[in-house]
């Protein structure tokens, strides 16, 4: 009831950004640290101008500011704020008719305050982060990447750019540091001269690297010490060997014990390259959206109607024969084992959707994710620190997010029931602070146009 009347008193603070909301006060509740993956019991968290600026226990009670809204919030449990490392809020939208700005609140009522960017169109994608930078109170923060760097023919011809010439990229990335690009994108078509350009120019200017690779192979692009590798195709098609491939149907009867495959795990852990595997967007999208599960979640009663009228052509469209649903499911479930391989290696593990994708919805599937991640062999814990301490290292910002520590960014999502004892409890938000702003995920959800 406390928590009811609590909300209801922030309703037209989240409606209507006001000016900057009175300190909060957040008593005796469990807190998740994401460094050693623990619940730590009765602390008070004391929020003020947007920033964490105690936390108590009842041996050294927090000091309580003047005029402080106060939760009592014994029997609730504090994570993170979540941070979604894989979307894109321009490409896959258009398509839709749907713009980005849409789609925005449903990431914080998901409990997803903040997103990295995996390419865009650049103007656009500037655009609707200043949007949200601008509405805290229904809008994530926004870290942007550049397009996608490619060969002489992108792939995507809308957010594609061709690079041939190794002597053309430092212009290019100084063109992305302009616009406060955090990450830059390799993608399929890039040979190994330009992939190597990329990651030595934007290690000079402080930007992290990624890749969805082709050309490219893992293994060149983690010798050249390139941040992250984007989907799990990105390591497991580097994983089979030419013997392998002869093996019938061998992406979904790959042993994952091969030479190949053991050595670049191995390599990806040496050499500290993160992994985002993405496996929400295989299982949902690619493989299996056949399923009632996948194309009637109810995770997908959230996404606005048009986006989901283009989602259900595409999933007519794929022609999924019934017959291949055995080799399929045998396929993901290669990539979970993958996935676990890595994370057991001490590969660091990131956590991204690539919403909105078809059956992706934003902000929701990142739970899906966590879900998918546990049944690959994380711990609950695990999968929390990947979605919150991990994901804000390769966003560049392990010193304002990722944790609940004194000076860091109010981003914090309080639950109802323990996540680390079932990972689905990260669903059950009571509310959400981002920037310390508190917000009803409730009211973020009736934002959404029902066209």
């Amino acid at each position: 009831m406390r928590v009811a009347l609590f909300l209801a008193a922030c309703v037209l603070h989240c409606a209507v950004a006001a000016a900057e909301p009175p300190p909060l006060v957040l008593r005796d509740a469990a807190v998740f640290d994401s460094a050693t993956g623990t619940m730590l019991p009765k602390r008070t968290v004391v929020v003020e101008d947007g920033l964490i600026t105690a936390i108590g226990t009842r041996e050294q009670p927090a000091t309580i500011p003047d005029g402080a809204t106060i939760v009592e919030a014994g029997g609730k449990y504090i994570i993170p704020g979540l941070i979604d490392a894989h979307v894109h809020l321009v490409h896959l939208a258009d398509r839709t008719h749907v713009t980005g700005d849409e789609f925005l609140p449903l990431f914080l009522a998901a409990g997803v305050t903040s997103v990295r960017s995996a390419g865009d169109a650049i103007v656009a994608e500037v655009g609707i982060a200043r949007y949200a930078a601008l509405h805290p109170e229904f809008c994530p923060q926004v870290f942007l990447a550049s397009p996608l760097i490619d060969g002489a023919r992108p792939v995507h011809r809308d957010i594609g750019y061709s690079l041939t010439d190794p002597a053309l990229v430092p212009a290019f990335v100084d063109e992305m540091s302009q616009w406060n690009v955090v990450t830059l994108k390799i993608y399929v078509g890039t040979p190994r001269a330009i992939g190597q350009k990329v990651i030595e120019e934007g290690h000079r200017r402080g930007m992290m690297v990624t890749g969805h690779l082709g050309r490219y192979t893992a293994q060149e692009s983690a010798t050249d010490g390139i941040d992250c590798l984007e989907h799990i195709w990105s390591v497991f098609n580097y994983s089979i060997s030419p013997a392998a491939a002869k093996v019938p149907n061998p992406r979904a009867n790959l042993d994952l014990q091969n030479p190949q495959c053991q050595a670049l795990i191995a390599q990806l852990a040496k050499q500290k390259v993160a992994v985002d595997p993405t496996l929400v967007v295989f299982r949902n999208m690619i493989y299996l959206n056949d399923l009632e599960e996948v194309h009637q979640h109810t995770d997908l009663k959230h996404v606005p109607k048009r986006m989901l009228r283009y989602w259900e052509a595409y999933r007519a469209s794929s022609n999924l024969a019934p017959e291949t649903r055995p080799l399929r499911l045998r396929e993901i479930e290669k990539y979970q084992e993958l996935t676990g391989l890595l994370h057991k290696a001490g590969v660091k593990i990131l956590v991204g959707t690539d919403t909105p994708e078809p059956f992706v919805p934003p902000g929701f599937s990142l739970h899906q994710e966590l879900e998918m991640l546990v049944a690959s062999g994380l711990s609950p814990a695990a999968a929390l620190t990947s979605a919150t301490l991990h994901n804000a290292g390769i966003v560049k910002q392990s010193d304002t997010l990722g944790s609940i520590e004194v000076g860091k960014q109010a981003d914090l999502v309080v639950l109802s029931a323990d996540p680390l004892a079932d990972i689905r409890n990260t669903r059950k938000i009571d509310f959400v602070v981002h920037r310390g702003q508190v917000c009803d995920p409730a009211k973020l959800l009736e934002r959404e146009s029902d066209e």
